[in-house]
């Protein structure tokens, strides 16, 4: 599955929320598989975190839960999933609907107080959907990424794919924020956060762009080992620390 929505696929065919017209409900996003990327960040991310931990899950309304019930939003599901697997893990809503890059980037210390052990970042569809300039949200989450470093605050760093509309240029450019920054702050990417939602009715809602509470679902389950891998870090990283105390 390696394509664009709108385009012929194997799948199955506050502020205000993405936009969605009659044009845009089609509009198609580049999806890009690649098994190596898709792999666990951390191939036994197994262990079960040793002390209460909290996520900030900072978004637009992919992560705020447009159109779902609160109980089964993104950051709910996610901590619903960790929990089960015996984690001791609070997962903040820090979603906004309609939120862009620049609108991120305005409010990422209000929602960084107080201090999470992680943060889940998924923003940019909206700067796609607008056509905003790529540099636009190349910037503004270079900004972010940098600020999150320099707090000492762990981050996944969530892809998004560019609609077809805009043209083959633009695409390029935006698709390739996502990975060339997880690459300069060595941060683990997840690829495209609507991987297995997209273009599939029984996952998304009328508008053909936010995921139902079975959508949402479907993400947790495949971004799940991403987000182990990342608490599995963190635990690592406070054994070394503790380790080399004198």
């Amino acid at each position: 599955m390696c394509d664009v929505w709108g385009r012929k696929m194997n799948a199955k065919a506050s502020r205000a929320p993405i936009r969605v017209s009659g044009w845009i409900a089609k509009i198609a996003f580049r999806v890009m598989i690649c098994a190596g990327m898709m792999a666990p960040l951390v191939t036994s991310a197994t262990a079960v975190s040793s002390r209460p931990l909290t996520i900030v899950a900072f978004g637009d309304s992919l992560t705020a839960g447009y159109g779902v019930k609160t109980s089964d939003s993104f950051p709910a599901q996610l901590q619903m999933a960790l929990q089960a697997k015996g984690h001791k893990v609070t997962v903040t809503n820090a979603g906004v609907s309609g939120d862009t890059t620049s609108g991120g980037l305005e409010r990422l210390d209000w929602a960084l107080d107080p201090k999470p052990d992680a943060v889940i970042m998924e923003l940019g569809a909206n700067d796609a959907l607008r056509g905003i300039d790529p540099k636009v949200p190349r910037e503004n989450l270079d900004k972010m990424l940098a600020d999150l470093k320099a707090k000492g605050i762990p981050v996944l760093l969530t892809g998004m794919k560019a609609p077809n509309n805009w043209g083959d240029d633009y695409a390029k450019k935006f698709d390739a924020i996502f990975p060339d920054l997880a690459k300069k702050y060595d941060v683990p990417l997840y690829p495209f956060f609507l991987e297995g939602v997209a273009l599939d009715p029984s996952f998304t809602q009328p508008d053909g762009l936010h995921p139902t509470a079975k959508g949402v679902a479907e993400i947790v389950k495949r971004i799940l080992p991403d987000v182990e891998a990342l608490i599995a870090r963190i635990e690592q990283s406070e054994t070394t620390a503790k380790g080399a105390a004198p």
